[in-house]
């Protein structure tokens, strides 16, 4: 997308010369020369309004030698040529101190109480550009409060200024449009349609550019104030985006979390898993090490479970490592030293979902060292998504795509169904059945050099269709990334967490019946054979687990050992993008070390021992082949093929907790054929190879012959309650 090429007006503000580019704001080139304009309803990242007119400004020449003849809102007039801008003479002095005058007749004086208090433009602004006392004698305006616009999103009405910052974000950024201004003239106030509440992924954000304290969060609200607060910048950890964060904490409890400011990254904006999704912190946390004695688990000192891990690992012949997708940089590192130079075991995979032999090379050669920007998507011509829904799964991404579609970015989706994230990026969707990628790559038309390929880790269940990616970035010279769903995914993949020479990968690891294995943040029911995953961890003579909480991992382990999560340590995520996001220690806890530290425990124990043993691991494991057959054979031709993808807000397990967070779920449906549908009805039952589940349905545009279902809304999940990776399913009407 080239841009015309812009050139520079001069123009005087306050007396002072000030050279910007054609097209600035006013209130912009004020904030260039340091001269300080008050505002409320505008907003660097939305599109100008006018709506709150605290911004007036006096302008005695609009560069053409006539002025404007009343003061005139700078965060809509665009500068010109020679034009001449008054910020602070009487004219315009008298009009901000008239605005917020106005602003002030009906506002309540209730900042003691106000969540917004110590943190409030309207405070701030009403020292700094008010009057000192009011001529308002009648009685302030009160409504009933507060309006639940959302199960997270509360609103105050009478504290409202009607700048249209929540509303225009939410058409704008996330293209969620469900809350807007109601009534009119004096009475206009913002508002829901009736029984629909505010359904956004992203609609915490309206909290935070409130600039009044009219949009509380229902998690924060009467909870503290800003001056309790101890503030620190961090990154979220529940998707591989890295955005910024910031973590307002209070005597070593969260209290809120807020976006940090990262142009480069997530701009202002981060999605409600990021904002409210902390409470697994402190839920359910273990709180000592734990060792296995006459078939119970026990609580046990560090130096004592450390010890019996390594003894056991130690005495182990085979043994197999599971680290997770949850690590930071180090702890992937650690845990890369600790299988190939501690325990000597070349079975290492970070992969905890259904993966494939392909996968593994195409991170090998494609992905590890690689960087595609989100700076490059801005500059694309075209971008292609394949077995990526960003919406559900890349929050970051898909803002940022979506604000490249609105500035002319063309975006084509390979997916099986046309779903509502697809049509908000804009995106020309090509139906594609689970499993046909590849075919269908080979035909996506307009790529170029100057075109970016996205690839999500669902690609996996598909055969060749990573490199039918690859062939399709080596023959237009696209750029290729990435996107996994995970934090710690890429990191894992740069510190080569991944099977080594004759090593086995996550899903034959489980089939192999190896002597031992150390599992750390797995949740078995997000992997390809659940069953078999904890059959493998009943049937295996020694398990170590490194965990936050108690899982069904930790239940059948020899060894427990608590981590800390991610605000109890220092680290670096890496992004999708390959960039490295470093964040430093929220809370100082005794005893919560990270992995890589538990780990370096456990090596130091095993120097003790000096363990030879472990010598054994490279001899050969005996295993069934692991190229996911169930995606090529599938075990009913007659059924659909299955799709699946997980939502944003589901039933994972770093989301539990969060009461307010899931009640903002999206209701989750199967999706089935319009024809189909209207034959059934609105509720089927789905059965697959591993079980059978009734749902509602609902039509939608899909590929020929599949249906489609969330992968983790319903029981345990699609892989331990439905049908394994790649098979198909049958449907009937309940």
């Amino acid at each position: 997308m080239g841009g015309v090429e812009m050139s520079d007006v001069t123009l005087k503000i306050d007396g002072s010369d000030v050279t910007v580019p054609e097209g600035t704001l006013v209130i912009r080139a004020a904030e260039v020369a340091g001269i300080e304009i008050p505002r409320f309803c505008d907003h660097p990242l939305l599109a100008p309004v006018g709506a709150c007119r605290q911004c007036l400004v006096d302008i005695p020449d609009a560069g053409n030698g006539r002025g404007f003849p009343k003061p005139q809102a700078s965060c809509t007039i665009p500068v010109a040529e020679g034009m001449v801008v008054e910020t602070q003479n009487s004219t315009a002095v008298k009009a901000q101190h008239g605005i917020m005058e106005f602003l002030l007749v009906n506002h309540p004086l209730d900042c003691p109480v106000c969540d917004k208090g110590g943190e409030c433009p309207l405070q701030n602004q009403a020292m700094s550009h008010g009057q000192s006392e009011t001529r308002f004698e009648g009685t302030k305006r009160t409504f009933p409060k507060p309006i639940n616009l959302s199960p997270n999103v509360l609103l105050d009405r009478e504290r409202c200024i009607v700048c249209q910052r929540c509303t225009r974000f939410a058409a704008e950024i996330p293209g969620d449009p469900g809350i807007s201004l109601i009534q009119r003239g004096a009475q206009q106030q913002i508002g829901i349609a009736d029984d629909k509440p505010f359904s956004s992924y992203f609609s915490g954000n309206v909290i935070q550019i409130c600039p009044v304290g009219a949009l509380t969060s229902d998690d924060y609200r009467f909870r503290a104030r800003p001056f309790d607060l101890v503030s620190t910048p961090s990154v979220a950890e529940h998707d591989a985006c890295g955005a910024a964060i910031r973590i307002d904490h209070r005597r070593g409890k969260v209290m809120r979390r807020l976006a940090g400011n990262d142009p480069e990254v997530n701009e202002e904006w981060i999605s409600d898993k990021d904002r409210f999704g902390f409470r697994y912190a402190v839920r359910d946390r273990l709180t000592s090490p734990m060792v296995r004695e006459d078939g119970e688990l026990r609580p046990a000192s560090w130096l004592e479970a450390v010890a019996v891990a390594a003894q056991g690992l130690a005495a182990a012949g085979s043994v197999g490592v599971l680290p997770g997708g949850r690590l930071t940089l180090e702890d992937a590192k650690a845990y890369a030293t600790f299988a190939r130079d501690t325990l000597r075991t070349p079975h290492v995979d970070f992969r905890a979902r259904p993966l494939s032999e392909e996968e593994t090379g195409f991170l090998r050669t494609r992905v590890a060292g690689t960087s595609v920007t989100y700076a490059d998507l801005d500059a694309a011509d075209h971008v292609v998504l394949v077995g990526l829904e960003p919406e559900d799964e890349a929050g970051t991404l898909f803002l940022r795509l979506r604000k490249a579609n609105r500035k002319g970015l063309r975006i084509t989706a390979l997916s099986a169904y046309a779903s509502e994230g697809s049509r908000k990026l804009g995106a020309h969707v090509v139906l594609t059945a689970p499993g046909s990628e590849k075919d269908v790559l080979s035909q996506v038309s307009g790529v170029s050099a100057a075109s970016v390929i996205l690839a999500g880790e669902r690609l996996a269940t598909s055969p060749g269709g990573y490199s039918a990616a690859a062939e399709l970035a080596d023959r237009t010279g696209a750029r290729l990334a990435w996107v996994p769903r995970r934090a710690g995914d890429r990191g894992a993949v740069e510190a080569d967490l991944l099977p080594g020479e004759g090593g086995l990968d996550a899903e034959a690891i489980v089939r192999a019946g190896l002597d031992a294995l150390v599992v750390a943040g797995v949740d078995p029911d997000d992997t390809a054979d659940p069953a078999a995953f904890l059959a493998a961890l009943d049937q295996a003579g020694f398990v170590v687990s490194l965990e936050q909480r108690v899982t069904a991992v930790t239940e059948r382990a020899d060894v427990v050992l608590p981590v800390a999560t991610a605000s109890e340590k220092a680290g670096t995520f890496v992004t999708w993008e390959g960039r490295r996001r470093p964040f430093e220690k929220v809370f100082a806890k005794p005893a919560a070390y990270s992995d890589a530290e538990v780990l370096a425990h456990i090596t130091a124990e095993f120097s003790l021992l000096g363990a030879e043993s472990a010598e054994v691991a490279y001899e050969t494991v005996v295993s069934s082949p692991t190229t996911t057959e169930s995606a090529v054979t599938t075990t009913d031709s007659a059924g659909f093929h299955l799709a699946t993808w997980r939502l944003m807000l589901d039933n994972g397990t770093l989301q539990s907790g969060d009461k307010a967070l899931a009640a903002t779920a999206r209701p989750a449906f199967v999706r089935i054929p319009a024809a189909l549908h209207a034959e059934l009805g609105d509720v089927v039952t789905v059965t697959g190879d591993r079980g059978s589940w009734t749902l509602p349905a609902l039509p939608a545009e899909l590929a020929d012959n599949t249906v489609w279902v969330p992968t983790n809304s319903f029981g345990r999940g699609v892989w331990a309650d439905l049908a394994s990776p790649g098979s198909t399913v049958t449907v009937e009407g309940a």
